[in-house]
């Protein structure tokens, strides 16, 4: 009986250090875990804060975006406003001068520094065009571009464009 108590005991210390071995494996495993889910944490919070931040950018940027655009559909219609004044004084102007007798063109004067039509002074600023038609120099107010053919004073151009064709 002593022997087989001796040897009770003996597997069970055996069986005890098995278990402690196991509970200390077990307890490093727990630990590696809880590492583990610490680092997973970690990388969650970057990542939320990370897509915060995005989010909050791509609200900024659509903010600018609207702020941008309706600043650019003002500008767009002012500009249509101030066409259309522009279109309305051309109206008025060309309607002042319907009722003028065409008369032929003058001749250039003899002092080339002047224009044919106003009489401007030109100077560095104010480009001399010769009229295609009468040879007269023009300022570029008095003048109109009838393309390929070059610039032609006012009063050429009305009167070629009351010809018929």
């Amino acid at each position: 009986l002593p022997q087989l108590l001796a040897s009770v005991a003996a597997a069970a210390r055996e069986e005890a250090r098995q278990s402690r071995q196991q509970l200390q494996a077990q307890r490093q495993e727990v630990e590696r875990l809880q590492q583990q889910l610490g680092r997973a944490r970690q990388d969650g919070e970057r990542w939320a804060s990370a897509l915060q931040r995005a989010q909050r950018e791509a609200t900024e940027r659509e903010a600018t975006r609207g702020e941008e655009q309706a600043r650019q559909q003002q500008l767009i219609r002012d500009m249509k406003g101030r066409l259309l004044e522009l279109l309305r004084e051309k109206d008025a102007l060309w309607q002042k001068t319907e009722g003028i007798d065409p008369q032929m063109p003058s001749v250039a004067p003899r002092n080339l520094g002047l224009c044919a039509r106003c009489r401007k002074d030109f100077r560095l600023l104010s480009r001399r065009y010769s009229c295609r038609l009468c040879q007269g120099k023009v300022c570029h107010a008095c003048s109109v571009d009838v393309g390929k053919q070059g610039r032609c004073c006012l009063l050429c151009y009305q009167q070629r464009q009351q010809q018929p064709t």
